[in-house]
């Protein structure tokens, strides 16, 4: 099968990448290691934030965990899609290209009116989501209509939460711009602040209004989400300043610029949420399930656990390629292009492959260590450990739409994601229908939705990206996921080993035997998984070399 477009002559590749794409390569894989340390502090304080959750509120208070962790369901889905999701990533690709064709004011003047808007219409969407909570919440979890009690006490937290999306659109926003003046460790490290501001506030707050820390407690992690958001902004405010931005309202919205940002923004909204979406599908028909208390909170502790992985290798990579691929598409589809968009391809497949595999296997002793203390039980820890299992054989996917969709906003082929999301999310639903009503299985199929889900839209994003920009590099990539799947097949080998000798009675350890136990199975896959990909001569592996030399101070 050929690798070039059915549509035009295939055009001639370059043998080898230019001296610009080479050094725009040695630029993003310095970025990607500041990138990956500031998200991996990140993700593990919103790992921390979700263990401190588990422990005081799940086992016999697992069914007002529900409800906290529902209530900051579509919040956060709205961060997701707007903050995180569309909004950043047109912003980003608007403001890249005009700085990289009309220099920074014209860019900073772009992003004044951004930001305007921005706090104008998410102080709208935010109070539109107060006033009519009660609504989307019933719509959220049908299934516990017949449960008052539970419909109220999450409309309380929905409605103290919604504001929390104003906060990090503008985040979002303040971390693309800085992003595209090529500053990532200050924006990547933002969300800790969140995490921390989130942990502390809800922490004292809950403990004034509950020192048992029943539900009542819960308002106050619910206040400590907008503090954590408030964070998030204000961290980066300085940083902004230093690259030489200044914040003035400015309302002229009839802007090119503007209409640009927004003409890719509304179908980026929808390519850009099908995971998100997905989720929450998820866990609207989990409030459907035969069991109606804990498949809300399993669900969401094993996707936070997936997005651990997710964050440092997906996200990290995104962060850094997005602004380079733009900046490269202002000169059309060029080899440097899809240089840049395959060799992020293949950053994200040699570590989340392995993180997936890893996080299949181990799931239970990995979900039992993290969450399995205070009111958590082992019965939580099981089904928490199932749902893992179905989302870890999607993060390899979920991770790589990360990087591929954004190529399309750049070259101007916006419609080419959202048609290929109404299949990713009609998948999902199918099959969760079928899940819920038909066959009447359990969460972990859920989960396994969105997995597929995943695969499918990577899959057919991928397939548009050959027929619209030619060939990309078809044969180097099938190399490298070759040699990638050797060495992860040799990687489970050693995990199963692992898992059938000093981790088999992982229940009856204490804590740090549970944390040994698993250092040294973790740590031995990783060293046979790198190593034979040393042997196979992996040519990504030596892009991550670098960056731990150069942390190490080596040269």
């Amino acid at each position: 099968m050929s690798d070039a477009s059915p549509l035009s002559e295939p055009k001639p590749e370059k043998p080898a990448p230019s001296a610009t794409a080479k050094q725009s390569a040695a630029v993003s894989t310095k970025a990607f290691g500041i990138v990956t340390l500031a998200i991996f502090s990140s993700r593990l304080l919103g790992l921390v934030r979700e263990m401190v959750l588990a422990a005081l509120f799940a086992g016999e208070n697992r069914r007002w965990l529900d409800c906290f962790n529902q209530a900051f369901r579509t919040p956060n889905m709205l961060r997701d899609l707007f903050a995180e999701g569309a909004l950043s990533t047109a912003f980003v690709t608007t403001f890249s290209k005009k700085m990289q064709t009309e220099g920074d004011e014209s860019a900073w003047d772009l992003a004044r009116k951004m930001l305007t808007l921005a706090a104008v219409f998410m102080s709208f969407v935010s109070i539109l989501g107060v006033l009519l909570a009660p609504f989307i919440i019933r719509i959220m979890a049908p299934g516990w209509m017949d449960d008052e009690s539970k419909i109220h006490f999450t409309v309380l937290l929905a409605q103290i939460m919604y504001p929390f999306i104003l906060l990090v659109s503008l985040a979002a926003l303040v971390m693309g711009m800085l992003n595209a003046k090529k500053v990532f460790g200050i924006p990547a490290v933002s969300s800790t602040f969140f995490n921390l501001g989130s942990m502390i506030v809800g922490g004292v707050v809950g403990w004034y209004l509950d020192p048992n820390f029943g539900p009542k407690a819960l308002i106050g992690f619910a206040i400590g989400t907008l503090a954590g958001g408030l964070a998030q902004l204000l961290i980066q405010v300085p940083s902004l300043r230093k690259v030489g931005f200044k914040f003035k309202p400015d309302f002229g919205w009839r802007d090119s610029g503007v209409a640009k940002v927004l003409q890719l923004m509304w179908p980026a909204v929808i390519s850009g949420s099908v995971v998100q979406f997905n989720v929450l599908l998820s866990s609207i028909f989990a409030s459907c399930l035969v069991v109606r208390d804990g498949p809300v909170t399993w669900l969401g502790q094993a996707f936070r656990l997936v997005q651990l992985p997710l964050g440092l290798f997906g996200v990290a990579v995104a962060t850094v390629t997005v602004p380079a691929m733009s900046r490269l598409a202002t000169e059309g589809i060029t080899p440097e292009f899809k240089h840049t968009l395959v060799k992020g391809i293949k950053l994200v497949f040699l570590m989340t492959l392995p993180a997936a595999v890893g996080l299949a296997i181990l799931a239970e002793p990995i979900v039992g260590l993290i969450f399995q203390r205070g009111r958590s039980t082992y019965y939580d820890t099981q089904m928490s450990a199932i749902a893992l299992q179905s989302y870890a054989w999607g993060l390899v996917f979920y991770s790589a739409i990360k990087v591929i969709q954004p190529a399309f906003y750049a070259i101007d082929k916006r419609f080419v994601p959202l048609k290929v999301s109404f299949v990713a999310v009609a998948v999902s639903a199918i099959m969760n229908t079928l899940t819920v009503f038909v066959f009447k299985l359990g969460h972990e199929w859920l989960a396994l939705s969105t997995s597929v889900s995943a695969l499918v839209n990577f899959s057919l994003l991928f397939l548009a990206m050959r027929k619209i920009a030619g060939r990309m590099q078809g044969r180097s990539l099938a190399i490298n996921v070759g040699k990638l799947l050797i060495a992860v097949v040799c990687m489970a080998g050693v995990c199963w080993l692992g898992q059938v000798t000093i981790l088999s009675d992982w229940r009856h350890q204490h804590t740090a035997m549970r944390l040994v136990s698993l250092f040294v199975t973790i740590g031995g896959a990783a060293a046979v998984y790198f190593g034979v990909n040393a042997l196979l001569r992996n040519e990504e592996l030596d892009g991550f070399k670098a960056i731990v030399m150069r942390k190490l101070g080596r040269k």
